[in-house]
């Protein structure tokens, strides 16, 4: 399915080289890729990545992904790479896949959770592949967000999260597929889907010619795998189609400000509700996504219904956030 692009060069060459420069000090710098904007530090420096983890209040358990520039970097940052994922990474990189891999030994615990494997890929947003060249070597970076809350897809929502915290926010205008990369686990016998993104199962195994296994119970921790994560502060609620209608009346009628993220444009005459008509295709719907959670969660509303979107292929990863945002959602701090 074709990414709606929207990835004007905004940051300049200076800016990218300042940038460069920083990470190399041991600074924080956000920056754009396809899926959202990443938090980035010098995945080689232990004191660097535990302040993406302190400017987060992530938990330091939760391991980061690794952004490097090209596939040519992989064994800097991983050993025994399976053909699998030499197949993935020639399929799908520059693009919206990680790939975890057993982790060399040098890769610091503070990268990688603690565990014997590393979370790697290429993303190919032109911000973020001219400051990987800049700097030279990869940057550790989860979103650009709260722990637990709804992902960054623009310079602006990174300035909302962090004001003044990080000095540093490359712009590339708004991200291209909005969601987190689709996360494949190749560091076992059998290559299995960790995490799902606009990459879907159909699209890897055709390009490995395999059928994808079932996630070891004992596997790899990943990014973005909480029960709870992706959540607006406002409470949010996903139901059937009629039901957001049904619902939205009984909660105004109650007094409650209501908003909701629907599938069509037919909007409800109901009092103190905000209503946005998300995109019919899952491109345009995984683009605003979080932007549209965000502007819901500022509407000072006391409910944020969703509508639920399709149970079809293009939009398990879709399904996955809103699963995820529902549980965690209305919470002064996650789990």
């Amino acid at each position: 399915m074709p990414l709606r692009h929207n990835h004007p060069m905004t940051a300049s060459s200076a800016e990218i080289n300042a940038a460069a420069a920083q990470l190399k000090a041991g600074d924080l710098v956000a920056f754009p890729t396809e899926t959202v904007y990443g938090l980035g530090a010098d995945a080689s420096n232990a004191d660097a990545v535990r302040k993406v983890f302190a400017a987060k209040g992530r938990p330091a358990d939760h391991p980061l992904i690794v952004h490097i520039a090209d596939a040519l970097q992989l064994r800097n940052w991983a050993r025994d790479i399976p053909p699998a994922a030499h197949k993935l990474a020639q399929h799908f990189w520059p693009g919206p896949l990680t790939l975890v891999l057993k982790r060399n030994p040098h890769v610091p615990d503070a990268v990688t959770g603690g565990q014997d494997t590393v979370a790697i890929r290429v993303p190919s947003h032109p911000v973020a592949q001219a400051l990987l060249h800049a700097f030279g070597g990869g940057i550790a970076a989860p979103s650009a967000n709260r722990f637990g809350r709804v992902s960054a897809t623009t310079a602006a929502h990174v300035h909302e999260e962090f004001g003044d915290a990080v000095a540093c926010v490359l712009d590339g205008g708004a991200a291209d597929v909005g969601i987190e990369s689709t996360i494949v686990d190749c560091s076992r016998d059998v290559p299995a889907l960790l995490r799902p993104g606009w990459i879907t199962p159909q699209q890897i195994e055709t390009a490995l010619g395999s059928v994808l296994g079932a996630p070891a119970p004992r596997g790899p921790r990943a990014p973005g795998m909480l029960d709870k994560h992706y959540a607006p502060q406002t409470p949010l609620m996903l139901m059937e189609g009629d039901l957001v209608a049904e619902l939205a009346r009984s909660l105004s009628r109650q007094g409650k400000r209501v908003a909701a993220l629907a599938r069509t444009s037919l909007r409800p005459l109901i009092d103190n509700m905000v209503w946005i008509a998300a995109p019919a295709d899952a491109a345009g719907y995984a683009h605003d996504l979080y932007a549209n959670l965000r502007t819901l969660d500022h509407a000072g509303c006391d409910a944020i219904l969703v509508e639920q979107p399709p149970d079809e292929t293009e939009w398990i990863a879709i399904r996955d956030r809103l699963n995820r945002a529902a549980a965690g959602s209305g919470e002064t701090s996650p789990d």
